[in-house]
């Protein structure tokens, strides 16, 4: 496979814009509008999406492009290479000025994620990865790679849990893996840099209603991290079939754990 360097470098330069983009809605108070139900979205949304479009689409006009905030690209499933956006991972976190909101961007190429792009704007990290560069953390000029914890006791592990969701299910897993550590954040993009900074070991998601571009710029970032992100039966996720939710949930860790959890989440 070839490296990705014009994808990674587009990316990031786009995650980046997106991030100001973000920031400057951020410092005023957001007009909300509903989705469905528990499913908010504002103007600052929409207009990261077209921006990020905009600027993929005139570097890579032969890829589909996928976005939560527009009509799905009935091409998708035909295209070898398609551009997974979320625009702003942690809408809810923004509405209520909570700064555990970020910008991702992933790529994934016959289905699997093979880039991945994800920017904090409150703190102005860049989490950046691709096939065969590895995983790197950009902030304040400065570059530094990014390695998974190789912790094994769980016991000494800790669950990144989301800000806004409780999860009784998540709950008992924990108690089962007698994982008594947390930490909570909004985004799951950041949930995920967490495991990859290795100050986190493990996320699940046992809902069902997860999507695919919460999760391609992520499970790119896990992998050259050193991690694993799968469904809860252990089967890599993929990108590149029918439906846009990944119905069997998802699991992401540091990779020594992984297994357990998939049998601990499976006993609930």
């Amino acid at each position: 496979m070839e490296k990705m360097q014009k994808e990674l470098d587009v990316a990031s330069e786009l995650a980046v814009s997106a991030g100001g983009l973000l920031r400057r809605h951020y410092e005023r108070k957001p007009e909300v509008e509903w989705k469905g139900s528990g499913d908010p979205v504002t103007q600052a949304d929409r207009l990261a999406s077209e921006f990020l479009i905009r600027g993929l689409r005139s570097r890579f006009p032969n890829d589909a492009i996928v976005s939560e905030e527009e009509p799905e690209d009935p091409d998708r499933c035909r295209k070898s290479r398609v551009w997974i956006i979320d625009p702003m991972d942690g809408t809810r976190e923004f509405i209520e000025h909570r700064s555990e909101f970020a910008v991702m961007i992933g790529f994934a190429l016959e289905g699997a994620p093979v880039l991945g792009v994800i920017y904090h704007p409150a703190t102005e990290k860049l989490y950046c990865a691709a096939y065969g560069f590895g995983a790197a953390l950009k902030e304040h000029g400065g570059e530094a790679s990014l390695r998974v914890s190789r912790e094994t006791d769980p016991r000494r592990m800790t669950i990144a849990l989301s800000r806004s969701h409780h999860s009784p299910s998540i709950d008992t897993v924990c108690r089962r893996l007698r994982i008594t550590r947390s930490i909570r954040s909004g985004s799951i993009g950041l949930k995920v840099a967490l495991i990859c900074e290795g100050r986190a070991h493990v996320y699940l998601d046992m809902s069902g209603r997860t999507s695919l571009w919460d999760t391609c710029a992520p499970a790119a970032l896990l992998h050259e991290a050193g991690g694993r992100m799968t469904d809860l039966k252990g089967i890599p996720l993929r990108y590149n079939g029918p439906g846009l939710q990944h119905l069997n949930g998802v699991l992401a860790s540091n990779g020594t754990i992984h297994d357990s959890v998939v049998e601990a989440a499976n006993c609930v």
